[in-house]
């Protein structure tokens, strides 16, 4: 019989291996990026079936965002406490049963409920994904794996969404989720056979729930992390939220042009994202993170001062940011899931999940509240946000530099599942 060891070497050192596992967490990843984003376009049916206003339409979109955010803290304290095989399969069956929730929610009160469920329990599957990429997936190829997973975004806006939206205006609002939680049982079905068993050889196992937090938050460079992927993030959620409304207000697109954006868009990250996990590989993480940070800021600021063009340009223009605001994902979590040694890197990544949440949840305030429409209908401040995030890119570009691996890493013992 094989050491634990032994069967990590075996395992992790085969792309092979990796495959199936990276292609059934890139649809876990899938189906809850597509949980989140069709939200969005379903806005107006939400507010005519509900006779809710657009404040409570936003609180039913950032009940996902909040709970996500809280229950990455909470678990935070104690998800290195076990298998990351038995962690994903209760999280994503909890995911599961709240989308089915949202299906079945019979007003505005019991679906906002819903989303919060579903934010919870999704928030914490993704963390330990991006915990499992990082404990199996050795370090030379770990660009490519969070490439591969990552793209799942850049999926679910291209594909998940137009489906989404055609269930929704042909049936009703509710079948995108019954549509969602049905794909969810079939995902379940393929991670009970893909995913291995991963066992941290933690000495901290039975340690405090608090203590535990505690070490996560005062390990070496933790706070420097957190800061970096915060910044990361808050950088694109500046501006984000806004580009519809500058697009038609200020730009001169139509609504119905709007859809083009954002299937270009995703279109391209679909394959940027892989290829640029490659480089990052290939190249080295922080050299391709500079790269895409430069290249993130100039997009921004082209955007963000963009005036009256025809769609053709308007529509590169957004590719460009798109492309380049999503590229800096790929290493940055690469460099993240780096910094942290095994035996904390579940409640690490959980807490890296918090703290993506409330950034984007930040950025979006700030935005809005720099954003003025003027009384000719355009929008004023665009290009002063765009100023803003040029600087936080500037800023998490010094602070992967000030980002380290740990010293020492357990070694994670590591088994076939369970069938």
């Amino acid at each position: 019989m094989q050491s634990g060891s032994a069967h990590l070497k075996n395992q992790s050192d085969s792309p092979l291996r990796e495959g199936p596992l990276l292609a059934v967490l890139a649809v876990v990843q899938f189906t809850t990026m597509l949980d989140f984003l069709i939200m969005m376009p379903l806005g107006p049916q939400y507010m005519r079936v509900f006779d809710i206003n657009p404040a409570q339409f936003g609180t039913i979109v950032s009940a996902y965002a909040i709970s996500a955010g809280i229950a990455g803290l909470i678990s935070g304290t104690f998800l290195d406490r076990f298998d990351r095989r038995p962690s994903l399969l209760v999280l994503y069956t909890g995911f599961g049963l709240a989308t089915l929730a949202c299906a079945l929610a019979p007003g505005y009160v019991s679906l906002t409920a819903a989303r919060g469920l579903a934010g919870a329990f999704g928030g914490v599957s993704n963390a330990v994904i991006l915990a499992i990429i990082g404990d199996v997936i050795p370090e030379s190829r770990r660009g490519r794996a969070m490439g591969i997973v990552m793209s799942s975004f850049s999926v679910a806006s291209v594909l998940g969404v137009p489906i989404g939206l055609y269930l929704a205006n042909t049936f009703s609002w509710h079948a995108p989720f019954f549509m969602l939680a049905a794909v969810s049982a079939l995902v379940l079905t393929g991670q009970w056979f893909l995913v291995p068993h991963i066992k941290s050889k933690s000495s901290h196992a039975h340690a405090a729930p608090i203590a535990h937090l505690v070490q996560i938050l005062s390990g070496p460079g933790h706070l420097r992390a957190f800061a970096f992927i915060g910044t990361v993030v808050l950088t694109g959620f500046l501006v984000i939220p806004y580009i519809s409304p500058y697009m038609v207000l200020n730009v001169g697109l139509l609504e119905t042009e709007l859809p083009y954006i954002y299937l270009a868009g995703g279109l391209c990250t679909i394959f940027s994202m892989n290829i640029i996990g490659r480089l990052a590989d290939r190249f080295g993480k922080r050299r391709l993170f500079t790269v895409m940070a430069i290249s993130a800021a100039a997009s921004t600021l082209l955007l963000t001062n963009l005036p009256r063009v025809g769609t053709a340009l308007a529509i590169t223009a957004t590719t460009l940011f798109m492309i380049c605001m999503s590229g800096r994902f790929v290493p940055a979590m690469a460099i993240m899931t780096s910094t942290v040694e095994q035996r904390l890197r579940g409640g690490f990544m959980s807490v890296c999940s918090a703290v993506q949440h409330i950034a984007s949840g930040l950025g979006s305030y700030i935005g809005g509240l720099i954003l003025v429409e003027t009384n000719t209908g355009r929008l004023h401040g665009y290009n002063s946000i765009g100023y803003l995030s040029a600087a936080f890119a500037v800023i998490s570009l010094v602070l992967c530099y000030t980002l380290a691996p740990p010293a020492e890493n357990a070694s994670p013992e590591i088994l076939e599942p369970v069938i």
